[in-house]
């Protein structure tokens, strides 16, 4: 890798800024939690993870955070990710690989529909308003 100039710095700056803005949760409407404990890094989270980031970002979408936590304790179903969206059930995602993570950003973020067959944890129908 050459020398990097000023300009070339900025630049850099500039979009790691933008990179870090998708993981701030405030004045976000929809979070996208995925599970990043060593079970989650060993299935592929990270690759999750830059799916979601990808994906969003391809839809133009700023009202979505996407953060990471540690093992949510659904280790057989990793990668695992937590959505929560106005208005929906928190839904606990399993499986989630990088097309499963672009499938739930257009069923369950954009069109507000349920990836059923990757639940794994939802609220029960009886306590859902």
């Amino acid at each position: 890798m050459g020398k990097l100039t000023l300009a070339d710095l900025k630049k850099l700056r500039e979009e790691k800024k933008k990179e870090l803005g998708k993981r701030d949760t405030e004045g976000k409407t929809v979070q996208v939690i995925i599970g990043m404990g060593t079970c989650g890094i060993a299935a592929g989270a990270k690759d999750s993870f830059d799916a979601f980031l990808d994906e969003i970002d391809k839809r133009g979408l700023d009202n979505v955070s996407v953060t990471q936590t540690g093992c949510m304790g659904l280790c057989y179903a990793e990668p695992t990710i937590e959505v929560v969206v106005p208005g929906m059930p928190a839904v606990v995602y399993g499986n989630v690989k990088a097309d499963v993570a672009r499938k739930i950003v257009e069923k369950h973020i954009i069109e507000k529909s349920l990836v059923d067959d990757h639940i794994f944890d939802k609220p029960a129908a009886d306590i859902i308003k």
